[in-house]
This record gives C-alpha cells, structure tokens and sequence, in this order.
C-alpha cells in the first residue's frame, strides 16, 4: 500500500464534497436539520479520515482500517441527532440513514473507489426522489396526526369529541382526558390515522362545530 500525494488528496476531498453536497441538497430541499453544509462536511470528514488511515499505516505500519473504524461507530451519533419525534410520528429516520451511507461513500473516495462511490450516490439519489413518489402514492397513504383539544367542561362533552373523532378519523389511535377543576374545562390528546389527503382545514372545521371548544391544536 502506498501514501497518497497531495494531487490526490485533493482530489479526493474535492469528490467527496460534491457527493455529499448532491444528497445534502435533496435533504436540504425537503427541509431536512441534516441538510446541504452537513452532508458535505461529512463526506470530507469520513474521506479525510480514510485518508489518514492510509497514509498513517503506509508510514508507521499500523492497521490502515483503525482510523476509519471509529467512523462507522462515531456516525451512529450524528445520525441520532436527526431522528425527531412529535407524538407517534417519527421524522428524519432517512436523514440518518443517508448520513450513515454518506459517510461511507466518504471514505471509499478516500480509498480511491471512484466509481462506486458515484454509483452509491446516483442510487440515493433515485431512492430519495423517484422511489418517495412511488411511496408516498402508492404505500404511504396515511399519516398519523396529533391533536390537542380544550373544551369547556358540560355533559356530554367527551363523548362528542370521541365521536366526532371515530367520523373523521380511519382509526383512533389514543385518546386521553385531563381534567381542570379550578378552570372547568377538558383537555383531550387524540392521536388518529388519517388519508393524507385529508387536509388540516377541513379537519379544524369539523371539531370546531363542536359546542364549547376553546382552543384545538393539530400536529
């Protein structure tokens, strides 16, 4: 195994800056907290330390694989940090994994498999955009929501909100009550599956006509 040279190096960063700017974008496009900057800095990060795992066992004679171990382990981190949950929604289970990957392609570039990587990155490229549609129209039709409603304590109050709920929703996933004594109102926390088509307004129009509603929240 030889060094790499400086020419090289520099190449190699400069690949992998583009690889992770090309899947940075399209996490940046949907608004992604891992997005354009991250991806990229991580891509030269994970191709600078496969470079200096090389370059390190060429000189001293050590494992060339040491250094880029703690890569695969160390991205676990990262990863976690953009994995969000709001309710029984889980956001950014992608994003963690399209790091993960890139870090990976990161330090192909450093090893000098040129061709894979950019075969890797076209892949991911089709997975997050053409395959999205397919799933999101074909797989993925439903979405699961949050609400948070407060309402007036009267008989009968409860029941009207978990009925209104059976209509609108496909399926009723939790509903709990909290009760406020010294202010006589309800707060009930409803999570339902919904058709992604439902829209929000129509969903705020239909618990709004219920007698006594004070404030609604929908995740």
């Amino acid at each position: 195994m030889e060094a790499i040279p400086l020419p090289d190096m520099l190449i190699r960063i400069g690949l992998s800056l583009v690889f992770g700017g090309i899947i940075g974008f399209d996490r940046e496009r949907v608004s992604q907290p891992a997005g354009l900057r991250t991806h990229m800095i991580l891509v030269v990060g994970a191709c600078l330390a496969m470079i200096l795992s090389i370059n390190i066992a060429f000189e001293g004679g050590s494992d060339p694989t040491r250094i880029a171990a703690q890569v695969v382990s160390g991205i676990g981190f990262l990863g976690a940090g953009a994995i969000l949950r709001s309710g029984f929604n889980v956001k950014g289970l992608t994003t963690a994994t399209t790091m993960w990957t890139m870090a990976i392609v990161g330090m192909a570039v450093g090893a000098g498999y040129y061709a894979v990587s950019a075969i890797t990155t076209i892949v991911l490229i089709i997975v997050l955009s053409l395959v999205d549609v397919f799933e999101k129209r074909f797989v993925r039709i439903n979405i699961i929501r949050n609400f948070v409603v407060d309402i007036n304590e009267r008989k009968g109050a409860l029941l009207e909100v978990r009925k209104t709920m059976s209509e609108i929703a496909e399926q009723v996933i939790s509903f709990s009550v909290k009760k406020s004594v010294k202010e006589k109102h309800l707060r009930i926390e409803v999570a339902a599956r919904f058709n992604r088509d439902e829209s929000v307004e129509h969903l705020l129009e239909q618990i709004s006509e219920i007698d006594g509603i004070r404030s609604i929240k929908i995740q």
